[in-house]
């Protein structure tokens, strides 16, 4: 709201108007004048305001009109102000008789990006303040003439609760008694030229309204009911830990019967839990959660790196999830996004009417692929919000670990730019030093705050040591996902099976670097959306050719060194493209050969777990072993992890007594076939058990002789 003048009264001057707003505890509250004590008010709308000592004694106010108040209190200083609106009393101590809400220390950490709980001190905070209770409100803003809280407790009104500018820092702070959690609020900014700005949302609010709705809410401090102490004490993040993601949109991966809304955290802990729990995966991971205003950006553009989005609950509940999924033995894991935010007018872009959160100069500050705003991670305290944002999800709602989203964006300058689209470095290149920096910082952080914490990169390109330690010259991830890999799977899962003998080569080109990094091999929500089909709809022939070739594509991930992730839909051969404004196709469990997929699932999930051959060596090329990478013309592969062998046939064709070349002798038993009728296939194996001959065969000196379903895997374990 504009400034205003008083319209009468003692205050009519144009420097004590704009000190009532822009320097609020100079001009408004107890002040002594003239040796006397006067206190001074503005209440628009009251008909009378009394003045409240501890003893209860009233002393009337003085009304100057215009909605400003004066008086002289009996006994001072404490006092509280009893109001009088059309209807109704209020009784509440002054907001600007408090002193200072944020320490020395705190405003130092702030500004040195180093305070990692910022959420307990910023934003909107109950707490008791010189014994009474309330609300605190502070946020940065260092380039703002005015800031004021403003929301339903003050009908909206900027002049009501203008804040005290902590000088320095450029933090503005106010409390505001009585008032308890679930009043909605936001910030009313004055810029530096004068211009009101449209009402901004709580940079670190802890919780929001319920989109489409955007003003942040008073959360209660986190007090949660955990029942998680021993997952938390033992959980792991070695390389040698078996880890199987079920990745979820958590607004369409199942929607109640015959509405559009979604399932609650409640909801969702009651059908998804036991769902994934029987599924085998180790994991879920969520597309983000944190409140985004734009359902159709799936939670990739988030505007409350702190809040839980209100679409399906309160914090409480949100945390209540994590315990049930850590209660069942399910880790969770947070998609998070630091490169990008997005510009929408109550958001962080030009938050005090200045290029704030973000690079002023385009060539930095906006995305050109998503046209949203960059974070500018060389200003210490984005960087310190950030990390802050980062340790919030995996402290106080002990998420398992975040996959950072776009990070191949954040280490180039030149990321999806065109020549004079970019700044280069202070070097001259197009290394992203603050981006890189940021990183590191993150994960060292992380790794300090957070025992057993994963992170996760999603990075594309070919930047060296991605999951290398910090103190080797690394990024600090403990995982990097393949995105080479699964580009390489899709494309020659696409070709026809007659073509597959010139592109044998993707299948096998990703062992060449298979071992480079600490990679997660993920099939994710970005290969089944914007025309790409489903993973079914990719697999060329009729649907037996599809649902076989899905069963034994599964077979070759979930043996193929590398954690496993799959994106929701995938695990029942979803036909249709996955959209996000409806649920999965459930109806598809009715069909015998999705049913078969979705079993082939779970049983390559409990095989994976149980088998320390098939994870603990995802580091290690010695837990690696190629039998068979050059016979194109049968379009085979065959791999030794331990004493497992994966023997595959991507063609249609049966494969009769086809040798192998083993590198023990006996018995080996056929543990897994994706062919077997359970699973929807044609029966075509081995009968369960196989004794090598003497004969050597691809650089073994003893042999099995297969029959090799089509289009299937096969899964020998050795006895001997």
């Amino acid at each position: 709201m504009p400034d205003r003048q008083p319209a009468s009264g003692p205050s009519r001057s144009e420097a004590f108007w704009r000190a009532f707003l822009h320097d609020p505890f100079s001009v408004r509250g107890l002040h002594q004048a003239d040796g006397a004590w006067v206190v001074r008010t503005y209440q628009p709308g009251a008909c009378k305001v009394e003045l409240v000592d501890d003893k209860g004694v009233a002393a009337a106010m003085e009304n100057l009109g215009g909605g400003f108040f004066f008086g002289l209190p009996r006994r001072p200083p404490r006092y509280r102000l009893r109001i009088h609106w059309p209807g109704a009393v209020q009784e509440t101590e002054d907001p600007y008789a408090f002193g200072a809400i944020l320490g020395d220390v705190d405003l130092y950490l702030f500004s040195e990006g180093s305070h990692w709980n910022l959420a307990e001190k910023f934003g909107a905070t109950p707490l008791i303040h010189d014994g009474v209770p309330g609300v605190s409100f502070v946020v940065w803003a260092p380039n703002a003439q005015r800031v004021s809280a403003v929301g339903d407790f003050n009908s909206w009104d900027g002049r009501r609760h203008p804040m005290r500018l902590r000088h320095g820092a450029g933090v503005w702070e106010i409390f505001i008694p009585r008032l308890e959690p679930g009043e909605s609020y936001k910030y009313e900014i004055v810029a530096r030229d004068g211009t009101v700005l449209p009402l901004r949302a709580d940079p670190i609010a802890r919780q929001t309204e319920h989109p489409p709705a955007t003003a942040s809410v008073v959360a209660p401090l986190p007090a949660f009911d955990w029942h998680d102490a021993q997952w938390m004490a033992e959980r792991q993040q070695e390389p040698d830990s078996a880890i199987s993601i079920y990745e979820v949109h958590a607004a369409s991966w199942m929607r109640p019967e015959g509405t559009s809304g979604t399932l609650t955290w409640d909801g969702l802990g009651d059908r998804l839990i036991p769902y994934v729990k029987q599924l085998g995966f180790t994991h879920i991971e969520l597309l983000p959660v944190m409140e985004h205003p734009f359902s159709g950006s799936w939670g990739y553009q988030p505007l409350s790196q702190f809040a839980p989005s209100g679409r399906f609950g309160t914090p409480a509940e949100f945390a209540r999830f994590i315990d049930r999924c850590h209660c069942e033995g399910l880790g969770v894991i947070l998609d998070w996004v630091p490169a990008h935010f997005p510009n929408d007018a109550h958001g962080l872009a030009h938050f005090d009417g200045t290029a704030l959160y973000e690079h002023a100069d385009p060539r930095e500050g906006s995305h050109p692929d998503w046209n949203t705003c960059v974070y500018n991670l060389g200003r210490r305290e984005v960087q310190g919000f950030m990390i802050a944002s980062a340790l919030w999800w995996l402290k106080t709602f002990h998420a398992d670990g975040l996959r950072v989203d776009a990070v191949a964006s954040m280490l180039y300058r030149d990321y999806s730019r065109r020549e004079g689209e970019w700044i280069p470095n202070i070097h001259g290149g197009r290394e992203n030093l603050e981006a890189i920096d940021f990183l590191k910082r993150l994960n060292s952080v992380v790794g300090q705050e957070c025992p057993g914490a994963v992170m996760i990169a999603e990075e594309s390109t070919a930047w060296p040591g991605v999951s290398a330690p910090v103190s080797k010259g690394g990024l600090g991830f403990s995982y990097k996902w393949n995105m080479g890999w699964m580009h390489d799977m899709l494309r020659y899962l696409s070709c026809d099976p007659l073509y597959r003998r010139w592109h044998h080569h993707d299948m096998t080109f990703g062992l060449l670097y298979a071992f480079s990094e600490r990679f997660v091999l993920p099939l994710s929500h970005d290969e089944v959306v914007h025309g790409k089909g489903s993973l079914y709809g990719k697999m060329p022939g009729d649907k037996w050719q599809k649902l076989a070739t899905l069963r034994a594509y599964f077979a070759f991930m979930w043996t193929h060194p590398g954690k496993k992730l799959l994106f929701m839909g995938g695990e029942f051969a979803q036909v249709a493209e996955w959209n996000h404004d409806i649920s999965l196709e459930w109806h598809l469990l009715d069909h015998e050969g999705h049913r078969g997929v979705h079993q082939w699932v779970a049983e390559l999930n409990h095989l994976y777990r149980n088998e320390r051959d098939l994870f603990a060596t995802d580091a290690d090329p010695a837990g690696f072993g190629w039998l068979v990478a050059d016979d194109t013309d049968n379009s085979v592969f065959a791999f030794a992890r331990g004493s497992l062998i994966t023997v595959i046939n991507m063609t249609p064709v049966p494969r009769h007594h086809y040798r192998l070349g083993v590198p023990r002798q006996g018995c080996w038993r056929e543990i897994l076939n994706s062919d077997s009728a359970h699973y929807g296939g044609g029966n075509i194996g081995n009968l369960g058990r196989l004794e090598t001959v003497p004969e050597a065969s691809h650089g073994m000196p003893q042999s099995l002789i297969l029959t090799l379903p089509p289009l299937g895997a096969l899964i020998l374990k050795s006895e001997c």
